[in-house]
């Protein structure tokens, strides 16, 4: 029989070793021991995401993370919850595009409950067709709930825009369409596909110790999988063919109060080097109050409350942007002033204080967000699952500092040069002309 292989990632670094265990079945094991917390944050990753789907089963992974917490062969959803609720922990789940991570933080002492629920949900879900059914309506609710959030649902309007109808460019939910037409057999089918050991990180934080955790997981997935084939681990996600992307302008015409801007172009894949000068960018231009965009929007002008950058990674695509929420009538302006700052700091208009400003929120990000068992496991599980590398903290400090002005101004000119892609939200005519490019 094949045995497990246990390694050490990183020696004591930010809290404890990270250590890593492949067992036979291709599931891989890692745990970061945090001496001095009482709490444990225990995750199950697998590496499936809505970029996977073909389009006719768009929307499958998240009705999948749904109906895992509708019962099993020994609990049914009120079981599920209750467990863990009695113990005064929390337990989630949520969907991307590239992976699902379901998750339970509880006291150390609880951690065997945590695993016993979290691996039961995963292994031996029953997605009855009563709970598919209603389970649907659901979904349904949360992609209107979704929809009326407009300054969060822009963002899915965006994605689309940029990347169209490929599987990136669509939402994680699916749509009301395509949730209707998805069946229980393929519900089922892509769950048996895609829900693998090989295919799945578990991901542990805390006051633990890795044997006992190995231990826990290989007991909690042997009870349903122990005649599971032994596989390698699954191959990580690496970059494919380029994902296209599209310019212009598209207006969404919503009877709203306020407009909602977002003005981006394609950004750098995940595996890219210059991310932490993209990420010290980020800072410099709306990351902060001090930013140049909420300084020049918001302070100087009074255009609009909010206005920031963002951007997202994958392995073969990427994109940066800015978004704003103004009152409609100032909306052309606020564009304006937007796409006159993104040109100027194209044009290398950077001064050595917006540097340091910029290096210093992107330190201080990374830092004081890995305070919390939660996101050290996600930091774990993320360079397995995803990077394929674990960097200490050390190390990505010394990256930032690397980062020089002509690294950034270098950056800039690039992104920024890109096709950009508009798109508005407000009440506007959807042939509005008030907006160019």
């Amino acid at each position: 029989m094949t045995r497990a292989i246990t390694s050490t990632l990183l020696s004591p670094e930010a809290g404890g070793p990270v250590k890593r265990t492949v067992l036979p079945s291709g599931l891989r094991v890692l745990t970061q021991s945090v001496p001095g917390f009482r709490s444990v944050t225990f995750g199950v990753w697998v590496g499936v995401g809505s970029r996977d789907e073909p389009e006719q089963l768009a929307g499958a992974t998240h009705f999948l993370e749904h109906l895992l917490f509708k019962g099993t062969e020994r609990r049914d959803a009120l079981e599920i919850s209750a467990s863990i609720d009695a113990v005064g922990g929390e337990m989630n789940a949520f969907t991307g595009k590239e992976y699902t991570c379901y998750y339970a933080r509880v006291l150390d002492t609880d951690l065997p409950l945590a695993v016993d629920v979290v691996c039961d949900m995963i292994t031996s879900a029953t997605l009855t067709t009563a709970d598919v059914e209603s389970e649907r309506d659901v979904i349904d609710e949360e992609i209107a709930m979704h929809a009326d959030e407009t300054s969060d649902h822009i963002h899915d309007l965006f994605a689309e825009q940029l990347w169209g109808r490929s599987p990136l460019g669509r939402s994680i939910t699916g749509t009301p369409e395509s949730v209707a037409g998805l069946s229980r057999q393929q519900v089922v089918g892509w769950y048996r596909r895609r829900y693998k050991p090989s295919n799945i990180v578990v991901s542990v934080a805390g006051n633990v110790d890795h044997a006992d955790v190995v231990r826990l997981v290989r007991k909690a997935f042997e009870r349903h999988w122990v005649t599971a084939e032994a596989e390698p681990a699954a191959v990580r996600r690496g970059a494919g063919k380029t994902v296209p992307t599209y310019g212009g302008v598209q207006v969404h015409h919503r009877d709203v109060e306020q407009a909602h801007l977002v003005l981006g172009m394609p950004g750098l894949v995940r595996s890219d080097e210059r991310r932490y000068t993209a990420g010290v960018l980020h800072g410099i231009v709306g990351g902060g109050m001090s930013s140049r965009l909420f300084q020049e929007v918001r302070e100087k002008r009074g255009l609009a409350y909010s206005v920031f950058t963002f951007g997202s990674a994958y392995a073969d695509a990427g994109m940066v942007g800015v978004y704003a929420g103004c009152l409609p009538k100032k909306a052309p302006e606020v564009l304006d002033v937007i796409r006159g700052e993104l040109d100027s700091i194209a044009r290398g208009n950077i001064t050595p204080d917006e540097l340091l400003r910029g290096k210093g929120q992107m330190r201080g990000s990374v830092v004081m967000g890995l305070e919390d068992t939660g996101a050290k496991m996600t930091r774990i599980a993320k360079a397995e699952l995803v990077y394929g590398q674990l960097q200490t903290v050390d190390e990505i400090l010394h990256r930032i500092d690397s980062v020089t002005l002509d690294d950034v101004a270098a950056l800039a000119a690039e992104l920024y040069a890109g096709t950009p892609a508009l798109t508005v939200m407000g009440p506007f005519d959807e042939g509005s002309t008030a907006f160019t490019l």
